[in-house]
């Protein structure tokens, strides 16, 4: 099944690129989700969690039908169960092929962007396309719970390290929200960095809040693409901690008009419609 999606080596990441102004769909470049998902023991028939990337697009512009520009903010959501995601720099390029092309009116947009985002994608994506003033009704905010950020802890690690996580009171139970402005990563290919901030739901025995912490830190040298970040948290804090329900949700800055936010959780609740303030 991999083999129709291209390979790292092959991504228009970190190449000179020339930038197409016309309608070009076949600038999108899917990456199987799977072999980063063989690596963390998860498989198409136990996928242990539920969810969606969504990506934010700052930089959306089209023609109408008398050749006037149009401006807008675009929002895609891509169901965690498909088979691909796309690598960022094609998605960016495939909205610049819309510059200069002429549409009818926004639902052709929104009908174009679906069709060949779920084509790409090989699951049904979900587009809305906000003009400006719509936009504006999106404020910043920030996650809700309690921030790890204050405490007082020794880092030695930065590279993902499970055995930092922890429980304490093993025969306690709680429901906590915690999150952090202090998750970094970086791209795969060109080693630049991403900056994140990442939100933790969870109900099941505490977890150790500075070890908590410190592990989110550990991703600081860490390669991977926003979506695998994600799912590796999940994956590690359900089997260190064995929550009953968990939730982790990481909304990166933005970078070349885009952002992507990554959910994942066991629960069948949406994410939260939040901007952050380095958003």
């Amino acid at each position: 099944m991999d083999n129709k999606y291209l390979k790292t080596s092959d991504l228009p990441l970190g190449q000179q690129s020339e930038y197409v102004s016309r309608y070009t769909p076949s600038l999108l470049y899917p990456i199987a989700r799977r072999s980063s998902r063989v690596r963390l023991g998860i498989t198409a028939s136990d996928t242990p969690f539920k969810g969606m990337d969504i990506w934010t697009a700052y930089e959306m512009s089209w023609l109408d039908e008398k050749g006037k520009p149009c401006v807008a903010v675009g929002e895609f959501h891509i169901p965690y169960n498909s088979p691909a995601i796309i690598e960022s720099k094609s998605f960016k390029l495939y909205l610049n092929s819309f510059n200069q092309t002429r549409f009818n009116n926004i639902r052709e947009v929104i009908k174009t962007l679906e069709s060949d985002l779920s084509t790409a994608c090989g699951g049904p994506v979900f587009v809305q396309v906000l003009p400006l003033a719509q936009a504006l009704n999106k404020s910043l905010g920030r996650f809700p719970g309690e921030c790890l950020d204050h405490l007082p802890v020794q880092i030695n690690d930065y590279q993902p390290n499970s055995t930092l996580l922890s429980i304490d009171k093993p025969d306690h139970i709680v429901g906590e929200s915690l999150y952090s402005d202090l998750l970094k990563s970086n791209c795969p290919v060109t080693g630049q960095p991403d900056w994140a901030s990442v939100y933790i739901r969870y109900r099941g025995r505490p977890i150790n809040r500075e070890g908590l912490l410190k592990y989110i830190i550990s991703f600081r040298e860490h390669q991977d693409f926003h979506e695998n970040c994600v799912e590796r948290m999940f994956m590690d804090i359900q089997q260190r901690c064995a929550p009953h329900q968990l939730t982790v949700y990481a909304r990166y800055t933005r970078r070349g008009g885009l952002d992507i936010n990554a959910f994942r959780s066991t629960d069948e609740n949406l994410p939260l419609d939040i901007r952050l303030v380095r958003q």
